[in-house]
């Protein structure tokens, strides 16, 4: 186990050194050139303040279950509630439209005008009817992260689905796959994976963003980007920093897991082809 370890770190020996060395810069200039811990706090500051939230106790309700853990658990539980809320629904929605749209003209015609108007408005435009119409709950957050999740699904989906090679088509129905639904299971789905999956990887890097903002307006007392602004407003500049990392680490967590699902099984098909 010992020498498994050992040969991971000598193979990643880069990464390790590139990161040590942007933390030896990071400390260095928060002590020495910045010297105020409220525009940059040192490394050390940001590590004495995440020891302090891991050892501040909290509560997680689930009902009428209370279970007390860290408060730095809590608020990563809340976040990931409202972010799967609201990427749930985005996929939900999201792949069978975008499916439809790439399959059939009729429904490009239809919904494209609307997709193409309501796209560009940014998500923190929603957040007064996220408040009138879901109040300050979960499901609002959840509405403002699935906004800024559904549209990058939508056109990968469509995209994936329009670019299917007609000869595929085709082929298939000459060895007798005939009825749309066919068509679009064993034939265009197929095909347009690579496409759906990527458009689901930039949906969830967009709706992780969104997370701030949907908790910024106090739909709960916890979660990773409420913290954000309520340390904010208190000048603890070193515990924003930890809830910054925190949301980093997890994204990145989050997009390895998705990238791992999508090439060890829904992709698997592709390996050796590029790589």
């Amino acid at each position: 186990m010992m020498n498994k370890i050992i040969h991971v770190v000598k193979g990643r020996t880069v990464e390790i050194i590139s990161i040590i060395s942007a933390l030896l810069l990071w400390q260095l200039v928060a002590e020495f050139i910045v010297r105020n811990k409220f525009f940059l706090p040192s490394i050390v500051d940001v590590i004495s303040a995440f020891v302090t939230i891991f050892q501040r106790p909290s509560t997680l309700e689930l009902g009428s279950l209370a279970i007390e853990m860290p408060v730095i658990l809590v608020d990563i539980l809340r976040s990931l509630l409202h972010f799967s809320i609201g990427m749930g629904a985005a996929l939900i929605i999201g792949i069978p439209i975008g499916m439809m749209m790439g399959w059939f003209t009729t429904f490009n015609r239809m919904f494209d005008p609307i997709i193409e108007m309501f796209r560009p408005i940014p998500p923190l435009a929603w957040i007064p009817f996220a408040i009138i119409w879901l109040g300050l709950t979960p499901a609002s957050a959840g509405f403002l992260i699935f906004i800024g999740a559904v549209f990058p699904i939508i056109i990968n989906t469509f995209t994936g689905l329009k670019n299917v090679p007609k000869v595929y088509v085709e082929a298939a129905k000459v060895l007798g796959c005939k009825k749309d639904r066919d068509l679009i299971r064993y034939i265009a789905m197929p095909s347009a994976l690579p496409s759906i999956a990527a458009g689901i990887r930039i949906a969830i890097g967009v709706g992780w963003m969104c997370l701030v903002a949907a908790e910024m307006f106090g739909v709960s007392k916890y979660g990773l980007g409420f913290k954000i602004w309520h340390h904010y407003y208190l000048h603890q500049m070193d515990m924003v920093l930890v809830y910054m990392v925190v949301l980093g680490l997890l994204g990145l967590l989050i997009d390895k897991f998705l990238r791992y699902v999508i090439d060890e099984h829904l992709l698997k098909w592709q390996a050796g082809v590029v790589r």
